[in-house]
């Protein structure tokens, strides 16, 4: 059994916290966005043209210790090493032996997006054989398709590749959009990503899934024109890509958007009128998919 230690700070103090609860015993520290899933949430990496924190200015710090006598006492003395004298709400939980492995497995089935699509993880057997099966496993990367910004981009990509189409996914994570547009009959298909892990992550699985898939980090150009655009990140760095992601849409072709909430949609939609009109294309959960069109001509 291990004891979880987490508490809440700011962006100034959550790395050397961080470093001090480790030198107070702690066997892994990570830090998180204390409002991930509010309107409040915001990206940890800057995008092209956003000066963004280094970390979030609410910030989750998560410790794991082993059982040991006065761990609230080992958490104020990492906080006094830092210079904070006043104790946050420090919250513990156990966390039981288990086997992970088969843990993480049995959260993770086979996920349908409709009639057409399917998510299945390797050590799942495909339920619709016939169905275009996209083979995913949990990584580093954010996308397995089960958030609802996901299927919503997933969705929007069924109906929309046809077949031939030139695709950009826009912060394509483990690169599921990618690669479920290549498996749809795309006739080339484009990964972009601040995280070079995650395009790691692109890559592996565009191989395990058998498919082409071009990637290329935000930092370098990126002037093609594209017939199918699909970003599913969050709203403020989608605000601050309109100008790059609109002027990627080649004359006639489509844009999707997602990672935005119902109530961030006209936001979204402002900050894009200067280039194409947005409409709510559908919803779920709270989250929605905007969509655009440029005219052909």
């Amino acid at each position: 059994m291990w004891i979880n230690v987490a508490l809440e700070t700011d962006a100034t103090h959550a790395e050397a916290l961080s470093e001090a609860l480790m030198a107070q015993g702690a066997i892994s520290v990570g830090i998180e966005d204390a409002d991930a899933g509010t309107e409040r949430e915001t990206p940890q990496f800057g995008e092209p043209g956003c000066e963004a924190a280094p970390l979030w200015q609410s910030s989750r710090v998560v410790a794991l210790f082993e059982p040991a006598e006065d761990l609230v006492g080992r958490v104020a003395a990492a906080l006094r090493e830092i210079g904070i004298e006043d104790l946050p709400e420090i919250v513990l939980d156990e966390v039981e032996e288990q086997n992970w492995v088969q843990l993480t497995q049995s959260q993770f089935d086979p996920i349908r997006i409709n009639d057409r699509l399917w998510i299945v993880p390797s050590w799942h057997t495909a339920p619709d054989p016939a169905a275009i099966n996209l083979e995913l496993d949990p990584g580093m990367a954010f996308g397995t398709g089960s958030h609802p910004t996901t299927r919503l981009c997933l969705e929007w990509l069924c109906a929309n590749v046809a077949g031939g189409e030139t695709v950009l996914d826009y912060g394509c994570g483990s690169g599921i959009l990618g690669i479920a547009a290549a498996k749809l009959g795309a006739g080339s298909v484009l990964g972009v990503d601040i995280d070079d892990k995650a395009l790691d992550a692109a890559r592996d699985n565009a191989a395990r899934n058998g498919v082409a898939m071009n990637l290329q980090h935000t930092r370098e150009p990126l002037t093609a024109g594209f017939e199918r655009v699909v970003a599913n990140i969050l709203t403020n760095p989608l605000c601050v890509l309109a100008p790059l992601l609109a002027g990627r849409v080649a004359p006639g072709g489509r844009i999707a958007l997602s990672g935005v909430l119902e109530s961030q949609g006209q936001q979204v939609i402002d900050a894009y009128a200067p280039w194409l009109a947005l409409r709510i294309g559908a919803s779920l959960d709270g989250w929605i998919r905007l969509e655009g069109e440029r005219p052909a001509c």
